[in-house]
């Protein structure tokens, strides 16, 4: 729909109310000329998993251990997980079947303690207050801290002399097995149409617009006699893009699902006290920019 004179000017009022700027301006301003267009935004969501494997370790507390004596270690994609919804980022760690081991901490040696690094296991340190002098500088009598002997208790370990490992958890033994990494990712293309108007792409691009088309299309597959042939060409775009770098990172696509929204875009042109100038109406909901207000009372004022 044709945006109107009077919703021009609404869109204004609205905009200049949320903000420092005077409303006179937008009351009074003689709109001249309104040029509009609507634009297309399409855009191609790429949904894959990618399975990475590493090693890693936890306490080990005594319990059964799926070991290699169990069989052997499916491969990475023989493993059945439960995908998340669709187009749902998400990571998830899982433990590979019959890959753990246990070995003695490599921490604490298996002690399941190790010497405190603040007292190097003599329980005390020299007193803070008066560093270790018994008394401090320009006060009479002993240090209260320490009680005159200079030396204080180690708040490291509390006094005394080691600590709890923090790998091992105090337990002495490691479990290593393999951990499965899984990433599911949503990649995303967008493009928007060429307009012939001044307004910034960066709000066109999250511009709210009205559908025209939204579903799932088959893996690799472009867009193809879309009545705007940029739009068409965007799609091979996005899929090539996203076929890369999906075979790049060895994931696997799930699915692909295409947009493509209209969104409306209003030039205003306005004559006010003397001078003309222009502002923009983005949108479905009337959104406005306007670079140069006549009325603005704030410099820090944000005009998107």
């Amino acid at each position: 729909p044709c945006v109107t004179e009077e919703v021009a000017r609404e869109a204004l009022l609205s905009f200049v109310s949320s903000c420092c700027y005077g409303r006179s301006a937008a009351s009074d301003l003689v709109i001249q000329q309104m040029k509009q267009q609507m634009l297309c935004r399409y855009r191609l969501e790429t949904f894959s998993e990618s399975r990475i494997s590493e090693w890693t370790f936890q306490p080990f507390t005594n319990h059964a251990v799926d070991g290699p004596r169990r069989g052997t270690s499916p491969q990475l994609w023989d493993i059945k997980v439960q995908v998340p919804p669709m187009f749902q980022e998400e990571t998830r760690k899982f433990q590979v079947p019959h890959s753990s081991l246990v070995k003695e901490c490599h921490k604490c040696h298996g002690r399941g303690r190790y010497k405190c690094s603040g007292c190097h296991g003599a329980c005390m340190v020299r007193c803070p207050s008066c560093s270790g002098a018994k008394r401090r500088a320009k006060q009479p009598g002993r240090c209260q801290l320490c009680s005159g002997s200079g030396r204080h208790r180690c708040s490291t370990c509390s006094g005394r002399g080691n600590k709890t490992c923090a790998t091992c958890k105090g337990e002495k033994k490691l479990l290593h097995f393999v951990q499965l990494v899984i990433v599911w990712k949503n990649s995303l293309f967008e493009f928007v149409s060429e307009h012939r108007l001044n307004c910034p792409g960066q709000l066109l691009a999250k511009a709210k617009g009205e559908n025209l088309f939204k579903g799932a299309i088959p893996l690799g597959v472009p867009l193809a006699d879309f009545p705007l042939r940029e739009i068409s060409l965007a799609s091979q775009r996005g899929i090539a893009q996203h076929s890369a770098a999906t075979l790049a990172s060895r994931a696997r696509v799930l699915q692909q699902r295409q947009t493509i929204e209209l969104v409306p875009l209003t030039e205003v042109h306005y004559w006010y006290q003397g001078k003309t100038n222009v502002y923009y109406i983005y949108g479905t909901d009337h959104r406005v920019y306007v670079a140069d207000y006549p009325e603005r009372y704030c410099c820090s004022c944000t005009i998107i």
